[in-house]
């Protein structure tokens, strides 16, 4: 029942998702046609933030979509770790455009070229605004979904991003400083960076089978040898299908050989899932005897 109430929240929010997709891959075009006429590469920075946006909005879209396909013959977990799949080549694509940002930056630095900050400061602020509502329309989702959350955080940094260029523009506007706009151009580059790699850690944790962000697994194994039925815990396994929905395998000796392993069993899961919000788990039960096997003189 979990897991069918999980979905519905993702289809829930998918119509604010597809708002705030369509409203930032409109506006991506004109931000790069803004930052391409008025010579600007702090929008065109942020321009490609706004990108990162467009494929995490996407990412998102099509994690909801998927979601709804059931597992089959060749897929017995479904399509879980396509959110995964897209955030590796999300991380990788981010990379690819912070460095060129940063090596176009270099090149600024020695030759500051002609900025018409008056365009990048109307072009900025209209893309402040679509941050705005997009985070907005996010904003309901994010609590609830993980999925919703990504692509919320997402937008907020590049809203960020944003106020940045404004920042920017005004400077060049009332000094002429123009090299505020390399600077900044390579300060959203450098913020990026870092999330970049946190985003590709984390995916390629979900790939990996890692532990679950933020679950010890020290702890899972200390509740499940605390319960009264348990005598050991073998084999212990805690891995995620994405970003969310943890999994878990074990192998179980009992305490009491007369206490049926089914209750322990179910008595196991249900203390796992109130505990650690693990509702897939698998637990093979055995007495010890049966383990051990007969002994041989």
């Amino acid at each position: 029942m979990a897991e069918g109430h999980e979905h519905v929240s993702e289809i829930k929010y998918e119509k604010p998702l597809w708002w705030a997709f369509g409203l930032t891959s409109v506006f991506l075009i004109a931000e790069v046609i803004g930052g391409l006429i008025t010579n600007s590469l702090a929008l065109l920075s942020d321009a490609a933030h706004m990108g990162t946006d467009v494929i995490a909005l996407a990412i998102s879209l099509f994690a909801v979509r998927m979601s709804r396909k059931p597992p089959d013959a060749k897929r017995t977990y479904g399509f879980a770790r396509m959110e995964a799949i897209g955030a590796l080549v999300n991380g990788g694509m981010l990379f690819l455009v912070a460095g060129y940002i940063l090596w176009e930056a270099v090149g600024r630095f020695r030759q500051p070229p002609e900025v018409s900050s008056t365009g990048m400061l109307v072009i900025a602020a209209l893309g402040l605004v679509v941050n705005l509502i997009s985070m907005r329309l996010l904003k309901a989702g994010s609590g609830d979904s993980l999925n919703v959350k990504g692509a919320y955080l997402e937008v907020w940094a590049d809203m960020l991003g944003s106020v940045g260029v404004i920042g920017g523009a005004i400077i060049i506007m009332l000094t002429g400083w123009t090299l505020a706009d390399p600077i900044i151009a390579v300060l959203i580059g450098l913020w990026v960076l870092p999330r970049t790699w946190t985003l590709l850690r984390a995916a390629g944790g979900v790939l990996m089978q890692s532990v679950p962000a933020g679950m010890d697994l020290d702890k899972v194994r200390d509740m499940m040898l605390a319960h009264p039925g348990v005598a050991k815990v073998h084999d212990l396994h805690v891995w995620a299908l994405g970003s969310k929905e943890p999994v878990l395998t074990a192998h179980i000796i009992l305490a009491d050989e007369t206490q049926p392993p089914d209750v322990v069993r179910q008595s196991l899961a249900t203390a796992l899932t109130a505990a650690f919000d693990i509702e897939h788990a698998t637990l093979q039960v055995d007495a010890a005897s049966a383990v051990e096997g007969p002994t041989h003189a």
